[in-house]
């Protein structure tokens, strides 16, 4: 009876399992079809490579050059500048701190919790910044408003792959008279930097896809900005613009199929980076 109880849980949970990527998969084409059918009737070059002309969110001509190109920049820039927070935080807690340490744990709590988080929330405390500084939305408004939403992202993801590199290493070098910013920036960076590449990608397909943060924060105009300091349209708006009007609505589903895509190129980009460097590391 033991033995037939175990095999029912064992195929129980098989089943389970099975299940589960069946309902995933089956989720992910419902989104898939859905996009493609609604938007492939409005795709077309025009869409892709001209800037809005008058009335385009009311059914006039044009493209949403303008919204691809902010998007990629708020995307970059705020992907950057997470980066210049995330890296240093990171290897801080892991190496200049003792293993365990209360200020390490705290950080890593804080960062769970701002992963949690909404968008629309660092949004409105971006819109209150604002305000108190007499500055509009701008280009620099939302790079900095999605690099916030990152940090917790990249921290986090960068954080586990840190915590990976084997103690005896750094152990190891710190005995041969190295420093701790040698051991950081040398032989630790060096060691995750497949994990540091792929988990930036990733982040910059997030930061390209946000919309309700970028909604408040980043102003819109026609063209693309010439400053930080200037509107930036990004794809989430204009496609919440041509869905909400009804002489516009397949161009919006393929302003939707646009974004998809550039989300799943730096998606399969990452994991390509991701394994040719590690491939290269093993090499070495």
């Amino acid at each position: 009876m033991r033995m037939w109880a175990r095999k029912l849980k064992q195929i129980s949970a098989v089943v389970l399992m099975i299940a589960a990527v069946g309902v995933f998969f089956l989720i992910f084409a419902a989104i898939v079809i859905a996009i493609l059918v609604k938007g492939l009737p409005g795709l077309s070059l025009d869409l892709v490579t001209k800037l809005p002309e008058s009335g385009l969110y009311l059914g006039g001509g044009g493209g949403v050059l303008n919204a691809i190109v902010g998007s990629l920049l708020v995307g970059f820039g705020a992907t950057v500048l997470a980066l210049s927070v995330s890296l240093p935080l990171v290897l801080f807690i892991n190496l200049y701190l003792r293993r365990g340490a209360r200020l390490a744990e705290a950080v890593r709590f804080s960062l769970d919790v701002l992963w949690g988080v909404p968008s629309i929330v660092y949004g409105a405390c971006g819109v209150a910044v604002m305000l108190a500084v007499g500055m509009r939305g701008s280009l620099l408004a939302a790079v900095v408003v999605v690099a916030l939403i990152e940090v917790p992202i990249l921290s986090r993801a960068f954080d586990e792959v840190v915590r990976l590199v084997p103690r005896e290493l750094d152990e190891a070098v710190l005995s041969l008279g190295a420093s701790l910013r040698t051991l950081a920036f040398r032989v630790v960076l060096r060691a995750v930097l497949p994990g540091l590449v792929t988990a930036a990608l990733l982040a910059f397909g997030r930061g390209i896809g946000d919309a309700a943060a970028v909604m408040l924060v980043a102003g819109y105009q026609d063209g693309i900005p010439a400053n930080p300091l200037e509107p930036v349209a990004t794809l989430p708006l204009a496609i919440f613009f041509l869905v909400s009007t009804p002489g516009a609505q397949a161009r919006g589903y393929a302003a939707g199929m646009v974004l998809v895509l550039l989300i799943v190129f730096f998606s399969l980009f990452s994991r390509y980076v991701g394994k040719r460097l590690s491939s290269h590391r093993i090499g070495d």
